[in-house]
């Protein structure tokens, strides 16, 4: 049974997600944490994560056998900074990549569990929110053999 399991089951501990979001078109990431108080956390790679709090709202995904899990949340973007950086990055056509941790708020030397990397899919602003929707990747639709045999590749297949 994992940390979180126990405190879901017995309670006395309060769960902070967290989530990183990089990108190749920003200088440095964005680090937030649910609450009311910013928090500084160890990443499972031994950096100094210092969060700000923010209301976020995260919906998990299920798990399932299905290829297509998907990580949605939403980003409480009062003061406009959350739109710049989804501009930012949209101009210049990189992808953003975030990082989902679960810390508790007794041991904010790890994460809880191990931390869920996804690559965003899409971004939108409604309102006062950033949402933004993550996943692994399409495995059904993904060609296999993932390298695809061309006369640019594989030269010999020009003589046949």
């Amino acid at each position: 049974m994992s940390l979180i399991e126990r405190v879901y089951a017995s309670g006395g501990d309060v769960i902070i997600d967290t989530l990183e979001l990089t990108c190749p078109a920003w200088t440095e990431p964005v680090l937030i944490c649910g609450g009311f108080e910013d928090v500084a956390c160890t990443a499972e790679d031994g950096r100094s994560l210092p969060l700000i709090a923010a209301g976020i709202d995260v919906s998990l995904p299920k798990k399932s056998n299905s290829a297509s899990q998907t990580l949605n949340f939403a980003i409480d973007n009062v003061l406009g900074e959350a739109q710049q950086k989804m501009d930012q990055a949209k101009a210049a056509g990189a992808p953003i990549t975030q990082t989902y941790r679960r810390y508790l708020a007794s041991d904010l030397s790890a994460p809880a569990e191990p931390p869920i990397r996804m690559k965003a899919f899409g971004a939108g602003i409604e309102g006062t929110t950033v949402q933004i929707t993550a996943g692994y990747g399409d495995l059904i639709n993904r060609a296999f053999p993932r390298d695809k045999l061309t006369t640019l590749n594989a030269p010999c297949m020009k003589y046949l």
